[in-house]
């Protein structure tokens, strides 16, 4: 592995390097899984291409243009002149190296029910998501390829990672060998159970959140009820945090007809005594849902495809399912006697990463919801907003006035004069009850806000504490 690690850096197969030889078109197509840009684009033979057909498209190459740590490295197969990789092997934007099972495309056999997969968007979306503070002890849960494990590298003092799949143990230690990382705790088992009676500073999961009627994928679902493991998952980890610990999640929630996603999903983290953020990101209708994974596992235009999808359909049905909620779930052990748990949905464009920022955001949360005497509270208006107004022309008021964050989370929110005018001269000097009255004198109708009415604002960071 050192030796060809050496060579694929020799050689330019990093992420940029991929980049800049498959150029725009090329490389936005194979974000789509579309290849034959890319293979058009490799055609010349160069050992950088001759390496993205072999590690990435999943072509065959001629053996005689591979260099001696590739064909030594027990990861290609050699049949007469041409020879093919038996893994996946991609550069990762954190730096290193991920390997797992061959991307599986139409046309392709089954999956084996121990498929490994690879590194994609929902790896990148978990790694943007966590924390990017120091942490002693950190767990990556459900590690399967071993690609979180690359994000925390140099963030952690010790990391552990667990995955009940032991062929994904055994392709994520090819992976951080490759990568030159060492010293990586790596368990087999399900769920918190290799880890028994013991406590981390950061818990990170992209767990099998997949909601379907079988479990065959181990990579992506339990066949399980329902939504019932990101729910044990929940309600599992703060036994497992230190005080002021953090767990990171992704996760998937049922849109039962006549219930709030929200009440379910704040059902789960009521009683974990953590304070919690979870952010919806996307709903899909069950139709739209079963397509995607559908897809996702190359099941479309094969024999057994209509009958998997009706199937899937009608267990949708029988639980009156409406849609399928993804997101993310942050917790923090705060050691607080009243935990705060926010849901929210935020379907825009947000800041990346987010965990550069997630700490401020649990912060605020927080803030809003425990400090008491809110009235002689120094607050300050966050940086970047605006204030847009919305009015006839002429008028002398304004119909809607918002309220707009330009960096972070870029939340928006309608609000009154009131607030308007204390975003204009909140600047952390004077307490915010007798700013209040004077706002109230000088825009309102003499009777003062009550301060209160502030806190949504600082929990979702438009002020400042």
């Amino acid at each position: 592995m050192e030796r060809l690690r050496e060579h694929l850096l020799e050689t330019g197969y990093t992420i940029d390097g991929v980049r800049d030889r498959l150029g725009d078109v090329a490389a936005t197509a194979l974000a789509r899984e579309e290849l034959v840009p890319a293979l058009r684009a490799t055609a010349d033979g160069d050992p950088l291409g001759t390496l993205i057909r072999l590690w990435w498209l999943g072509a065959s190459v001629e053996a005689s243009a591979l260099h001696r740590s590739v064909l030594e490295s027990g990861l290609v197969t050699v049949s007469g002149s041409q020879a093919r990789a038996t893994v996946h092997l991609q550069p990762w934007e954190t730096g290193g190296y991920v390997v797992s099972d061959r991307k599986v495309r139409p046309g392709d056999p089954a999956l084996r029910p121990d498929h490994v997969v690879g590194a994609g968007g929902a790896s990148a979306n978990l790694a943007q998501l966590v924390t990017r503070r120091p942490v002693g002890r950190a767990l990556d849960l459900g590690t399967g390829c071993g690609v979180q494990v690359l994000s925390l590298a140099g963030r952690a003092g010790h990391i552990t990672a667990t995955d009940v799949n032991p062929r994904a143990i055994e392709l994520a230690r090819l992976s951080w060998r490759l990568s030159g990382l060492t010293g990586v705790d790596a368990r087999t088992g399900s769920l918190f159970e290799p880890v028994a009676g013991e406590r981390f500073d950061l818990i990170v999961s992209n767990p099998p959140f997949v909601i379907s009627p079988g479990g065959r994928l181990t990579y992506r679902e339990t066949g399980g009820d329902g939504d019932g493991f990101c729910r044990e998952l929940v309600r599992n980890t703060p036994g497992h945090l230190n005080p002021g610990g953090q767990a990171h999640f992704l996760a998937s929630w049922l849109h039962v007809e006549g219930e709030d996603w929200r009440d379910r999903v704040g059902g789960w983290l009521g009683e974990t005594g953590c304070d919690a953020w979870v952010v919806q990101r996307d709903v899909q209708d069950p139709a739209e849902y079963v397509e995607l994974w559908l897809k996702d596992a190359a099941e479309q235009g094969t024999p057994g495809y209509t009958e998997h999808y009706d199937r899937w359909l009608a267990w949708f049905e029988e639980r009156k399912v409406e849609g399928v909620g993804f997101g993310w779930i942050t917790m923090r052990n705060s050691g607080a006697l009243d935990p705060v748990v926010r849901l929210e949905g935020l379907t825009h464009q947000v800041t990346l990463p987010v965990g550069g920022y997630v700490d401020d955001v649990l912060d605020a949360i927080g803030a809003a919801h425990r400090v008491r005497d809110l009235g002689s509270a120094l607050l300050r208006t966050a940086d970047g907003l605006l204030d847009e107004r919305v009015g006839l022309p002429g008028a002398e008021d304004p119909m809607r006035i918002v309220l707009r964050q330009t960096s972070g989370l870029r939340r928006s929110r309608e609000v009154g004069t009131v607030e308007a005018a204390l975003a204009g001269v909140c600047d952390g000097e004077l307490a915010l009850g007798p700013l209040l009255n004077v706002i109230a004198e000088l825009v309102g109708d003499g009777e003062i806000p009550d301060a209160d009415a502030i806190r949504p604002l600082i929990a979702e960071g438009y002020f400042l504490l």
